[in-house]
């Protein structure tokens, strides 16, 4: 009797640590006149320490926006309390209708490098990070299913010094949306052994409607040119640059 009472403990304690749900997780480095080699943004939109105002994060098609506000399928989870000089907002979400959930971290904008490093050390399955939600551990960072990378593309200007895991049990899927992505960061994903789904060619506006039509495509299980097709008409429809030019900006894999 005691050997079938610690079999279902234990079965019961296994359930609420091993979640089966999908996760995805979001790197945001936050747009920043200051700190950053961009073409300046108007002021508020472009403050790299607050989230709340941030192109990237709390604007109208910033990731924390427009998941919260405008993408219907996902629902706000939790939005937690930071009290971290670098990682200034983190919100939950979760999908609708699938046991899918979505974590997104807004760096401090002059932290950039910091925010590039995290995110390809999650790549390589490193950093792994663990969420209790509703008595499920959720695993993200280097156990996420899903990573991307949303800001401007930082190694244009440094370099990143990574210890890289020479193997990895499973490859991460990754998105990348920042200028030039795939020619930037083809070295270091390669490195990291992840598999990139989508990244860019050209210089682009990584806002949160073409991740969110990126990840609609990976729920659906479509190939990488599937994504990259669903990515180019996303981005056409918002920012009017002609379906040509948009099909030219997104790609998929790494160049033959």
């Amino acid at each position: 009797m005691k050997k079938v009472f610690f079999l279902i403990l234990i079965l019961f304690l296994c359930s609420k640590v091993y979640s089966q749900a999908k996760t995805i997780h979001v790197y945001v480095a936050l747009c920043d006149n200051e700190n950053q080699g961009i073409v300046p943004v108007p002021a508020k939109l472009g403050n790299g320490k607050d989230p709340k105002h941030n192109l990237y994060w709390g604007a109208g098609y910033g990731v924390k926006s427009f998941f919260k506000f405008k993408a219907k399928d996902w629902k706000l989870v939790k939005d937690f309390e930071i009290d971290d000089p670098v990682l200034l907002d983190r919100v939950l979400f979760k999908h609708s209708t699938k046991k899918i959930y979505l974590l997104a971290d807004a760096y401090d904008g002059a932290k950039i490098q910091t925010c590039i490093e995290d995110f390809l050390l999650a790549s390589n399955s490193q950093n792994p990070i663990s969420i209790e939600v509703n008595s499920e551990t959720l695993k993200f960072g280097g156990d996420s299913d899903l990573l991307a990378y949303i800001g401007h593309d930082g190694l244009m200007e440094f370099n990143v010094d990574i210890s890289y895991k020479k193997e990895v049990i499973k490859k991460r899927e990754v998105i990348v949306l920042a200028c030039y992505s795939q020619k930037y960061f083809s070295k270091e994903i390669k490195r990291a052994k992840a598999n990139p789904i989508l990244w860019t060619t050209h210089l682009m506006a990584p806002e949160a409607y073409t991740l969110k039509s990126a990840i609609d495509g990976w729920i659906k299980n479509e190939t990488g040119k599937q994504i990259e097709e669903r990515a180019a008409q996303t981005y056409h429809a918002y920012q009017k640059c002609g379906i040509k030019g948009a099909r030219n900006l997104f790609t998929t894999g790494f160049k033959n």
